[in-house]
């Protein structure tokens, strides 16, 4: 397929490698900065950057959502050993009703 390219379907996706953007005819002098025609020697360090920024940010919210549970974990403890103290003093009381009621029998007796 010759013919132009547009934004839609460059020649490249490589912004590296597609040619450098000339000012527009339509736009009035002085509305748009200045553009040079090379690239800038920055470009590809910051985009690189940008890359790798975007790559970690599953990681960094992974790591909140795990920093969050912890959390949430902490503020459960105090409930689950109020709960578990609970538990144990109703195991305890029917402990002591069955060595009342042993008692009882063997007084009886």
């Amino acid at each position: 397929m010759t013919g132009h390219r547009t934004i839609d379907a460059p020649h490249t996706h490589d912004p590296r490698k597609q040619a450098p953007m000339k000012p527009s005819t339509h736009e009035p002098a002085g509305s748009l900065p200045a553009t040079r025609d090379f690239p800038l020697t920055g470009a590809p360090e910051v985009r690189q950057n940008r890359t790798r920024e975007m790559q970690l940010i599953p990681e960094a919210m992974a790591r909140a959502h795990m920093h969050e549970r912890l959390r949430e974990a902490e503020l459960a403890r105090p409930a689950l050993r109020v709960v578990a103290a609970r538990r144990m003093q109703r195991r305890a009381e029917r402990a002591s009703m069955r060595a009342r009621r042993a008692l009882a029998l063997a007084v009886m007796q």
